[in-house]
């Protein structure tokens, strides 16, 4: 006899493979998204394949922003995941990550432009720019 387990998402995310995804109604910085993510008992998004950053370029209307679990923070040019995976695929948008061109200070911090047929979408901000997030709970 085969049981097959199913679990539904709660309410507000979605589902993607494994994972469930949930994307903000607020904005705030990116320390703020991801204790917000934490305290859901997720994180911020950690983008580990090429079907994924599809999903997420698709997740809501075009042209919103949102901080993913990318930083450089410890060392500038260093991006990081926040699980400390090697940023293996990058999918910036050119000619990102820039640092603000050296005009706009530290940025720290990446996000994705959701933009529903771009998929070289991330783009690096400071890290106090208030955005939306995405919240990635794994299985």
């Amino acid at each position: 006899m085969l049981l097959l387990l199913t679990e539904s998402c709660p309410a507000g995310w979605r589902m993607f493979r494994c994972a469930f995804y949930f994307l903000s109604t607020v904005s705030d910085s990116w320390e703020k998204g991801r204790q917000d993510c934490r305290n859901r008992g997720a994180d911020l998004v950690v983008i580990d394949s090429a079907d994924e950053q599809m999903f997420l370029s698709n997740f809501t209307k075009k042209g919103t922003l949102a901080w993913i679990g990318l930083t450089d923070k410890g060392e500038e040019g260093a991006w990081k995941w926040i699980n400390e995976a090697p940023l293996t695929l990058k999918f910036w948008r050119p000619p990102q990550p820039d640092n603000g061109g050296g005009m706009l200070g530290e940025e720290d911090c990446a996000h994705i432009t959701i933009t529903g047929n771009d998929f070289n979408n991330w783009n690096d901000l400071a890290c106090d720019t208030r955005l939306r997030w995405i919240c990635e709970k794994g299985p």
